[in-house]
């Protein structure tokens, strides 16, 4: 969600050498953005990153988007004549109208947030003559922001008849790829779960021809393709996590009382918001969004 601002940093510097730093998944999703020269991936140990901000050298401007007590930290290590470090609750909207707000008023700028935006050098290696739909069950965020594992074994049973579908996950959720597709067309399921980097996750998803997901880092990188995408939500604030900007996106929420708690797991114990989502309630919205 901060690539917006960053395609506006670009325009506005059209001559800069960008040194990214973060989280491996981060700094290699935004590997092939333009005048990116140098990436760093933070370690756990904080005396290997003290020592590779001793050595970067001088940078004209720092921005940070994070807000955590680590950054600040490391803000004050880095050698810089202006730094600017995202602050959680000084912005409002979207996420991606904050951080582009950040933007703006850190460089002096008033420039609109566009359309999210990744870029990949890699092509799909899943060929079929079907069209092609991503389902993506997990949700790194805490188990409250997943939909019920036999809401998605029905969708991708009843899916797999017409079109070809394709898992998406993390290592840790392997244990339930098996769950998910029984009793589906199998020879029309290809499950990608535990088996992507983040490079092939991106090239998967880009070439997807409709998406099905809880609000997920995947949910981000469909809409930074235009894929049109059906968004399950539970605890966690739609207006301002939601898909941006893609022409055909739909939401499935309950609107309960209780929601959003913003929670990683149900303070409640009964994950409602999620379990009275049924199959029928997603499909209706799938078929809704592929007939537009």
């Amino acid at each position: 969600m901060a690539t917006p601002s960053i395609c506006n940093i670009i325009k506005s510097f059209p001559n800069a050498e960008i040194t990214i730093i973060g989280s491996s998944v981060s700094t290699e999703l935004l590997s092939n953005f333009p005048l990116i020269v140098k990436r760093y991936v933070l370690k756990k140990r904080l005396i290997e990153d003290l020592s590779f901000f001793r050595k970067c050298g001088f940078f004209d401007i720092i921005i940070s988007y994070r807000s955590s007590y680590r950054s600040y930290f490391y803000k004050f290590f880095i050698k810089s004549k202006s730094k600017y470090q995202y602050k959680k609750f000084f912005f409002k909207g979207h996420q991606v109208e904050k951080y582009n707000d950040f933007i703006n008023h850190s460089l002096k700028l008033n420039l609109d947030a566009g359309e999210l935006k990744l870029f990949t050098s890699l092509n799909s290696q899943i060929k079929t003559q079907r069209k092609k739909i991503g389902i993506n069950p997990g949700a790194k965020y805490g188990s409250a922001k997943r939909w019920t594992e036999q809401g998605f074994n029905e969708l991708i049973k009843y899916l797999s008849d017409s079109y070809h579908i394709i898992l998406f996950g993390t290592i840790e959720e392997s244990r339930i790829s098996q769950l998910l597709i029984n009793g589906a067309d199998q020879k029309n399921v290809s499950n990608l779960i535990g088996k992507t980097n983040i490079e092939t996750l991106v090239a998967e998803i880009a070439d997807l021809d409709y998406f099905i997901t809880g609000d997920s880092g995947p949910m981000h990188i469909a809409a930074a393709f235009q894929v049109p995408t059906v968004a399950i939500f539970g605890p966690t604030k739609d207006d301002e996590t939601s898909q941006w900007m893609v022409k055909k996106s739909k939401i499935i929420k309950k609107n309960l009382d209780c929601q959003p708690c913003m929670k990683r797991d149900c303070p409640l114990g009964h994950h409602k918001c999620m379990k009275d989502i049924s199959a029928q309630d997603v499909l209706r919205l799938f078929r809704d969004m592929s007939t537009d």
